[in-house]
């Protein structure tokens, strides 16, 4: 391979993960695992190059986890399902998916598969920059994030704060960090405004969740929740 690609297997069954990932790794990719739809919306922040997934999980089944996906990840997203039905193949590809391979499978075809598409999105390479979990999307390329689903409608410095706190979830900046790092060194102002901002930002992601996504850290500064 040119380079490291990034793989993302998101499978309920850890045996199969297990296996995947040491194959995988053996073959010069670089792996990330999730046994689930929520840890695989969590694992996406690392910018996959392709997301091997299974269909029949528990909770969030893959179809679902695919079309929820699918706008805001240009990546192939292959299947890996014991089921085989026509009709099961149709729903993977409805619901996004570029490929789909029957549990049990040969690592020679699977790896054939992967290099196929690999080598088709290298010739057009899209990739998304994005942050993800289970009712927030931000696609930082795109400057849009999405609550539920809905868009949510930010000004430029808004959509600043939040792309700087989000990247570096869990991070405390207090006002004067994140005001230099938006406004500039030089900037002619008072990083006051930064608190009215978060003010409007929370307003706006009220409209559409309860979940509290910017924490207060008294005395300190701001921090995006993990």
């Amino acid at each position: 391979m040119s380079r490291t690609y990034k793989i993302l297997l998101i499978d309920d069954e850890q045996s199969i993960l297990d296996m995947l990932a040491l194959q995988l790794q053996s073959e010069g990719y670089k792996v990330y695992t999730a046994a689930n739809a929520d840890q695989g919306l969590e694992k996406l922040s690392c910018e996959p190059d392709m997301i091997l997934l299974d269909i029949n999980m528990a909770g969030m089944n893959g179809l679902d986890l695919c079309a929820k996906i699918r706008g805001f990840v240009a990546c192939p997203i292959l299947f890996l399902t014991a089921r085989i039905t026509e009709q099961d193949k149709v729903n993977g590809l409805l619901a996004g998916g570029d490929d789909y391979i029957t549990k049990p499978f040969s690592m020679d075809e699977l790896l054939a598969r992967m290099t196929a598409h690999l080598r088709r999105e290298e010739r057009n390479h899209t990739k998304t920059q994005g942050r993800f979990s289970e009712e927030m999307m931000i696609d930082y390329g795109k400057r849009k994030i999405y609550i539920k689903g809905s868009p949510v409608e930010l000004s430029n410095k808004e959509f600043e704060i939040i792309k700087l706190l989000s990247r570096n979830a869990g991070q405390v900046f207090d006002k004067e960090r994140i005001y230099e790092h938006i406004w500039g060194f030089n900037a002619e102002g008072d990083c006051s405004v930064i608190k009215e901002h978060i003010r409007k930002i929370r307003i706006k992601f009220a409209e559409y969740t309860d979940k509290t996504y910017i924490d207060t850290v008294w005395g300190v500064g701001y921090r995006w929740k993990n």
